[in-house]
């Protein structure tokens, strides 16, 4: 089959008029750099998920990093370098790098082969006296079960961090992902729910933390602070506190273009979460009885980043075919994130323990791939799917 377009991409736009308007209007601005438009997105994000505080950077890879920096750099929060953090075998990098730079020790646990998240009985088998956080990933929309998962953290005095970076809209008992941690990071890139070109927002309830994500934010200064904050007295002098380095920061700022279209975005949001979830009654429809398919199942309410297929049964062996009769049909698709994680190269550089055995996650590694969702009716698109699953 030769095809002449892609039937189904990994990701389109969700911008029109609204978002261009919003990019003149900071053209005519002639100011670029973060300001009034990233304060304003962060207010209507806090807002939008049940948040306290909102803190937009320039990528989730640094809204993982800035979360990670805060919680080890503030007071009063109980993570320090050689610290164990347990992660989920299946995940993108940048879950795992910022822990590595700060040197706490990853400690994997295997995924649910179900859900795609964190086994919840591998979770509570790996807490010993050094570990002090989990690392919770809601994979490709998917919330965890942060009802079992916060009992743990609590019977063992363990900080919550989430990686939602691929579940914004996504709910658990009417709470949203991403606000169940001490801190939770979102990612706005172009293939995302909501797309600020990049992007990235870390939200937390706690004001202590929030000053520390401002200044580490920009370059360690005092000039984001408030007069009175948690970080360090400022002189009230605009001139001296205008240089003034008090932590080990970075550059992670977001444009005010980002921040404008951000704003435009979130107004959309409900419908491109909405629009996802009907397309997942659909695919799950029109895939779920096909035998040798495992589909991602869902806790809570998943906001359907994409949808993963695992083969497994008669179909087992069969990826590198499914991905070429899928391909031939204009069906764009990918790994399950990063697979197992723990089978690549860059782990001889990480300080890190892993279990002797992770079945799920190699499974997932081997036999699993995933193809995009959108905020569009993509019903056409499906039986391009079902043809190239009964093809095999």
């Amino acid at each position: 089959m030769t095809v002449t377009s892609t039937r189904l991409p990994l990701a389109t736009t969700t911008w029109d008029d609204a978002e261009r308007a919003a990019m003149q209007r900071v053209i005519d601005s002639g100011y670029f750099t973060m300001g009034a438009e990233v304060r304003t997105f962060e207010r209507v994000f806090a807002d939008a998920v049940g948040a306290r505080y909102a803190v937009m950077v320039n990528s989730g890879s640094s809204a993982n990093l800035l979360a990670v920096a805060a919680a080890v750099l503030a007071p009063g929060v109980d993570l320090a370098p050689g610290d164990e953090v347990i992660v989920p075998a299946v995940s993108w990098s940048t879950t795992y790098y910022p822990l590595q730079q700060y040197g706490l020790r990853l400690k994997f646990v295997d995924v649910d082969p179900s859900t795609l998240n964190l086994d919840l009985d591998a979770v509570r088998a790996a807490c010993g006296p050094a570990t002090k956080a989990v690392m919770a990933v809601n994979l490709l929309g998917n919330p965890n079960d942060f009802a079992i998962l916060q009992s743990i953290c609590d019977e063992h005095g363990l900080l919550l961090i989430e990686d939602n970076c691929e579940a914004l809209g996504a709910t658990f008992q009417g709470r949203a992902a991403g606000t169940f941690g001490l801190l939770g990071t979102y990612s706005t890139f172009f293939s995302h729910h909501i797309s600020t070109m990049e992007g990235g927002v870390v939200v937390t309830d706690d004001e202590v933390l929030h000053h520390y994500l401002l200044s580490l934010r920009a370059h360690g200064w005092t000039r984001d602070l408030p007069e009175k904050n948690h970080v360090h007295d400022k002189t009230g002098d605009p001139f001296e506190d205008s240089f003034r380095f008090v932590l080990p920061g970075y550059n992670l700022r977001p444009l005010e273009l980002s921040g404008a279209l951000g704003q435009e975005q979130l107004k959309k949001l409900d419908d491109i979460v909405t629009g996802r979830r009907r397309n997942a009654e659909r695919v799950t429809g029109a895939l779920g009885g096909i035998p040798g398919v495992r589909l991602q199942r869902e806790v809570g309410e998943s906001s359907w980043f994409g949808f993963s297929l695992v083969l497994e049964g008669e179909l087992a062996g069969r990826r590198r075919s499914l991905v070429a009769a899928l391909t031939s049909r204009g069906v764009e698709c990918r790994p399950i994130v990063a697979g197992n994680f723990t089978k690549n190269p860059v782990m001889a550089r990480m300080e890190a323990e892993c279990p002797e055995s992770l079945p799920a996650a190699e499974e997932i590694d081997r036999e699993g791939l995933f193809f995009g969702n959108h905020h569009y009716d993509i019903g056409d698109a499906v039986p391009a799917v079902v043809d190239a699953l009964t093809s095999l």
